[in-house]
């Protein structure tokens, strides 16, 4: 099994180490380096790309910003000189965090990371329903998204909340959010995203899921009785 891997970093150096690293790995195929965020993008237009190694501080468009512009996201290997950025990388689900320079362990240990989290989801496959993969006490679990009833803001984490059980994610609710079916999924308060499925009652006030009463925000209602009249 090979992984198709971009390098996207403006310094010619550090492509060239990556890419050096990329092309001596059995399980890594290189299908472009590239200095800026534009032409990854133009190249994963017309590429199936699994991985992407990816410098944080460019100019222009950072590598946060590029990810935020892509519809579909393939795994991430961030790569910075800067160790303050590892929470907020994290926050883009990213597989693995690489501080410059890189060593070799480190690269190699990344890369099984990202092959075994590759070969979870193809042995997973669609065919069970939609679903997305998160992070919790140091485990990736498999959620179905039709079983997530809300999610709740917690401090610095999320709150999971399904018909079985619940489970804290770090991440931000904007970031979370983006990995939702906009279909399915609501933001109705700036704690709280609601699976309008799951959604019995509601009034000007609160929308009920099962015994939970949860707040709708004063200009959410109408989203609401919209996304529930779609969904019928």
């Amino acid at each position: 099994m090979k992984l198709n891997c971009v390098v996207v970093d403006d310094s010619s150096i550090q492509r060239m180490i990556i890419s050096k690293l990329v092309n001596n790995h059995p399980n890594l195929h290189l299908i472009g380096d590239f200095s800026n965020a534009i032409e990854a993008k133009g190249s994963m237009s017309i590429n199936n790309i699994d991985l992407i190694f990816l410098d944080i501080e460019m100019p222009v468009i950072s590598g946060f910003d590029f990810l935020d512009g892509l519809k579909t996201k393939p795994q991430i290997i961030f790569i910075t000189s800067k160790a303050e950025y590892a929470m907020k990388a994290f926050d883009y689900d990213a597989t693995d965090y690489l501080q410059k320079p890189i060593a070799l362990d480190r690269f190699n240990a990344s890369v099984k990371r990202a092959l075994d989290l590759h070969m979870l989801k193809t042995e997973t496959g669609d065919e069970d329903g939609e679903h997305i993969f998160i992070k919790s006490n140091l485990k990736k679990l498999k959620i179905f998204t039709a079983k997530i009833k809300w999610i709740e803001a917690y401090g610095d984490y999320v709150k999971v909340v399904t018909e079985e059980d619940s489970n804290l994610v770090l991440s931000t609710m904007k970031s979370f959010e983006k990995d939702l079916s906009q279909e399915k999924f609501i933001r109705v308060h700036k704690s709280y995203i609601i699976n309008i499925d799951k959604v019995e009652r509601f009034n000007s006030r609160f929308a009920e899921i099962g015994i939970t009463k949860i707040p709708l925000s004063r200009h959410k209602k109408e989203a609401l009785v919209k996304a529930l009249t779609i969904n019928q």
